[in-house]
């Protein structure tokens, strides 16, 4: 049994790891709300310690060698709580139940945060961080995006072993969205996530993107090659569609409505014509409120004819 002062701290725990996800998850917090609690919990826990090696990569008030080491100091720390060693950090102490309460191999958050440190992995000469072809680009998708998928439907439940494939496409969807809607701000910080093999061939120049005023639309070939990276995000949405169905019942309103608002999102750049560079594409709150209705909704129905 477990003692009342642990549970106490496990339940507090989670509460910091819920007020994390409110106040940073702009968009994956609506999809939380529509789980049930234990499901919800988890999923906080998770985007909780992603913000957390998010936030030790992207802290650019300190030099990107300090800010390597203090994320490999953090991992330590964490290999050590998840191997049993006590801890008073509550997110390693809600993640670490979470892990064992949803049978979540660490493997997994392991390669999270090797996504999150490739950040830190400056190009030689100190030039723009960049990714030369799709296979590269995919493979830190993958890392940051499809592994929190994989985790992510072991707290949703799944039976049906082509769910782990689609829930890893359905990541590449959310992290190709993710890329388009940051293109300025990425630059700004000489980020160019676009395959160097694909400004290749769409005559843009790598220098364009770093130095493209925000005021200016992109040009005519600009604008084809963010194109050609939404159609490839809108691919893998496909997969997204097979995978809802895949999840456990009371799930599926979740997974639904967290699609949905990325898929809006998407669209909402499509219809700007990929301008990208004169503002932030933003689901706006009215939007995803009536999203995380329609879920609510159907989360009602799934408990009512389960």
């Amino acid at each position: 049994m477990t003692p009342a002062g642990s549970t106490n701290e496990l339940a507090r725990a989670y509460t910091h790891c819920r007020a994390i996800a409110k106040r940073e998850a702009k968009n994956f917090y609506y999809s939380f709300v529509a789980l049930p609690a234990a499901r919800r919990n988890a999923i906080c826990a998770i985007y909780a310690f992603m913000r957390q090696a998010d936030d030790l990569s992207d802290d650019e008030s300190l030099p990107r060698e300090e800010r390597r080491s203090k994320l490999k100091a953090w991992r330590t720390a964490w290999s050590q709580a998840a191997a049993g060693a006590s801890t008073s950090d509550p997110i390693f102490l809600a993640v670490r139940d979470a892990l064992a309460r949803f049978a979540i191999p660490l493997q997994l958050l392991d390669e999270l945060v090797d996504g999150v440190a490739m950040d830190l992995d400056r190009t030689p000469g100190g030039e723009a961080d960049t990714y030369a072809t799709f296979d590269d680009l995919y493979r830190y998708c993958y890392l940051v995006a499809s592994v929190v998928g994989l985790v992510c439907i072991r707290i949703f439940g799944f039976q049906d072993k082509r769910a782990e494939k689609l829930a890893e496409e359905t990541g590449i969807a959310f992290q190709l969205t993710n890329i388009l809607r940051d293109v300025r701000e990425d630059a700004e910080r000489s980020r160019v996530y676009l395959p160097l093999e694909d400004l290749e061939a769409h005559g843009v120049a790598l220098d364009s993107l770093l130095r493209h005023k925000a005021a200016a639309p992109p040009t005519e070939a600009e604008r084809a090659l963010l194109a050609s990276i939404a159609s490839r995000a809108e691919a893998y949405y496909r997969s997204a569609a097979q995978l809802l169905p895949l999840i456990d019942r009371e799930s599926r309103p979740a997974l639904w409505v967290l699609v949905t608002i990325y898929h809006a999102l998407l669209r909402r750049i499509e219809r700007a014509d990929y301008d990208v560079f004169s503002q932030r594409a933003r689901v706006p709150t009215v939007q995803k409120i009536a999203i995380l209705l329609a879920g609510m909704a159907r989360m009602a129905w799934a408990r009512f004819t389960g």
